[in-house]
């Protein structure tokens, strides 16, 4: 079992920045191992994929957020950060950090990850 906890959400102005993190409890199977992930859902709003970090270190971004933002991660930290610049208010959501082991890739669909955090809001105001 792996538990997930974000941090790092808040309010900001558009243009301005955040920067997201998610840390792993330790687990069976060594961080390196998993494919991580943060997507984002907004009220009444399906979850989406926001940037992808597999754990043969291949990244993929959506293209609402291609340039803005920049995903990374830690293994010896065993942690996930996105890092958000030119927020925008449709930036505006529930950041949510997903693991799996293992995960196609890109793994789109929120079925194929198998652990989450609780999230982290973030929102842009104009």
């Amino acid at each position: 079992q792996v538990q997930l906890v974000e941090s790092g959400g808040g309010s900001v102005q558009a243009g301005g920045s955040l920067r997201l993190s998610c840390v792993a409890s330790r687990d069976t199977y060594p961080y390196n191992t998993y494919s991580l992930a943060w997507f984002r859902q907004a009220p009444g709003k399906a979850r989406e994929g926001v940037a992808i970090y597999s754990n043969d270190d291949r990244t993929w971004y959506a293209d609402s957020v291609k340039g803005r933002f920049t995903i990374s991660r830690d293994n010896a930290k065993n942690t996930l950060s996105l890092q958000m610049n030119s927020l925008k208010p449709e930036d505006s959501a529930m950041y949510i950090c997903a693991a799996a082991a293992p995960a196609p890739f890109p793994a789109l669909s929120p079925s194929n990850w198998r652990y989450w955090g609780q999230g982290t809001q973030v929102t842009v105001s104009s």
